[in-house]
């Protein structure tokens, strides 16, 4: 059989987003997204997530940008002169190395991330990281720990057949150097992700069987989503997408994800996407029923 996740990153970061992902969900095959917890839309994507029943919501551990849920003073390793998370992935890396960077930090950032989701009172249905943060090895350790102490068993694991994704990337996006730059996100990313899976593994937590969309960021329209669903394999499948609306408030955010996301709102709603998943054999999922399927 043939299940599929299909999972909306940045729910809470802005109200186009948010309006995107809620159409996605309720006019296309969306079934899940994940939300940032120091998103400034966040009041607005919990008052959201309470009218979509079916939609499975997880927590998005953003440790990159935007105001902290942790005061300020108590995670200084983290965060600029102005009190703000500023640090990328490769940036955020390299200070972890060099020992410039407090885990312990990121521990207690994360974690109250987490717990505003339960303030809320909303139980998430998973765990990953904005920017896939938390495949980076000093940060698996602080998902797994979170993923355990809160009764999660749900982490993305973006370890992608890139053998099979990025030809297509190639196909579609054309030779450059937006194209070079995302593969070469990919393959880092799932090369850290490859051995995350281990560490889940060993730790008794469940990720899906493979992941859908990590090499075609910022490319996925309607052609390559239809290009994607023809790989997806038996087992469950996260396919990871970030649908929106592109208004200023969007674009404003260091340029990445604007108009892309509309494009990826229209593939997800689109007739011929819904009709080509009964012709495939794949069944829509969510993490709540891959935590159904667990036995205890």
């Amino acid at each position: 059989m043939k299940r599929l996740i299909v999972n909306a990153d940045d729910f809470g970061l802005t109200e186009g987003i948010n309006r995107g992902i809620m159409v996605a969900h309720r006019d296309g095959i969306l079934t899940s997204t994940s939300l940032l917890a120091n998103g400034p839309a966040f009041d607005q994507a919990i008052a959201a997530s309470q009218q979509l029943p079916q939609l499975s919501v997880g927590v998005h551990l953003n440790i990159s940008e935007g105001r902290p849920v942790s005061p300020a003073a108590r995670i200084p390793s983290l965060v600029n002169e102005r009190g703000e998370l500023h640090l990328s992935p490769f940036q955020l890396w390299m200070r972890i190395l060099g020992r410039q960077i407090s885990l312990e930090d990121i521990h207690a950032e994360c974690r109250a991330q987490v717990l505003k989701l339960f303030d809320a009172g909303l139980r998430p249905s998973h765990l990953d990281g904005h920017l896939h943060v938390h495949v980076l090895p000093q940060l698996s350790p602080i998902l797994i720990a979170l993923a355990r102490e809160f009764c999660i068993p749900n982490v993305r694991c973006p370890a992608e057949d890139l053998e099979a994704t990025l030809p297509l990337l190639w196909k579609i996006g054309g030779a450059g150097i937006a194209t070079l730059e995302r593969s070469a996100i990919a393959y880092g990313v799932s090369s850290f992700a490859w051995r995350f899976r281990e560490q889940l593994r060993m730790a008794g937590l469940v990720c899906p069987d493979a992941f859908l969309g990590l090499a075609h960021t910022g490319f996925l329209d309607t052609k390559a989503l239809i290009a994607l669903l023809a790989l997806v394999p038996n087992g469950t499948t996260e396919l990871m997408c970030h649908p929106g609306y592109a208004i200023a408030q969007v674009e404003s955010l260091r340029g990445e994800l604007s108009r892309e996301r509309e494009a990826e709102l229209v593939a997800l709603t689109a007739p011929e996407v819904k009709e080509i998943l009964g012709s495939l054999g794949i069944r829509l999922s969510n993490f709540r029923d891959l935590e159904e399927d667990l036995v205890y």
